[in-house]
């Protein structure tokens, strides 16, 4: 018995978490997502059969996704700028918005109940997989990206969003961007570093929001971190990650949407019957 749980159980998670992990990698650089939307439902199932309890349970599992995707963001960012698609410019228009959001959306999980974490995930890979799915190029909020207060609104609220839902900010900048007439590939390298501004303060906006409730999270936890999920997952994401650019580049455009769509229908799905 480890933890309470029979070792061939614990076996059987530590071997999902380490699968969960090398999907992760490969998703995070095909996407240019941090590979939250895979991670926090494996998460959730993983706490469950600990008996995490329910008020406890979806906080820790963003949290805990934050701080995984770390590395992740950073080695897809890294292999994207090297192939020159990443507009540095769109990521120091964000920066300080998103790191605004971020720390919003970490104070919001210190009250905020299960169900609101869930409906977040829901609404936002809902509306971003029907414009990839069924939208059109007249769809459109603009030639190119606003400047000023606009696109430091946009900032903020993919900060918040992301921060709520655990992933890097990749499918919310990815619609943004695609609204505004920027090219998939550009886009998806761009959302790459957005994960950067998006995990790292998140990780430490969940720790400090998980701290007054540690009596009910489960040991080895700082925070609303895992460090045993974090230490599970975080080798094999690291490894996956280069494949997932090398596909994201060869891939054409139409295909690439496809298959980001129907990744986020099916994520929203799984949510959707867990909320029911």
């Amino acid at each position: 018995m480890i933890l309470g749980i029979p070792l061939q159980e614990v076996v059987v998670l530590a071997v999902a978490l380490i699968a969960a992990g090398a999907i992760t990698g490969v998703l995070a650089g095909l996407f240019g997502v941090g590979g939250g939307a895979v991670m926090v439902p494996v998460l959730y199932e993983v706490f469950r059969l600990l008996d995490v309890p329910e008020a406890v349970r979806m906080p820790l599992c963003v949290g805990t996704s934050l701080a995984i995707i770390i590395p992740t963001s950073v080695r897809s960012f890294q292999a994207h700028r090297a192939h020159g698609a990443v507009d540095m410019a769109i990521l120091r228009a964000w920066a300080v918005p998103v790191l605004v959001g971020v720390i919003g959306g970490s104070m919001i999980a210190r009250v905020a109940q299960p169900f609101v974490f869930k409906l977040a995930f829901v609404l936002v890979a809902g509306i971003t997989a029907t414009k990839l799915l069924f939208g059109r190029d007249s769809w459109r909020l603009g030639a190119d990206l606003p400047k000023g207060q606009l696109m430091h609104a946009y900032g903020a609220v993919i900060g918040v969003l992301s921060s709520l839902m655990g992933i890097g900010g990749g499918g919310l900048s990815n619609l943004v961007m695609s609204l505004y007439n920027r090219p998939i590939h550009q886009s998806i390298a761009t959302s790459s570093g957005v994960g950067v501004l998006v995990s790292v303060p998140g990780m430490f906006g969940y720790i400090y929001a998980g701290w007054p409730k540690m009596a009910l999270l489960p040991p080895l936890s700082l925070g609303f971190v895992s460090l045993i999920g974090l230490v599970l997952m975080m080798p094999s994401t690291m490894l996956t990650t280069p494949y997932g650019v090398r596909l994201a580049h060869a891939m054409p455009k139409r295909r690439l949407e496809l298959a980001f769509g129907l990744f986020l229908i099916t994520v929203a799905g799984r949510f959707v019957i867990q909320m029911v």
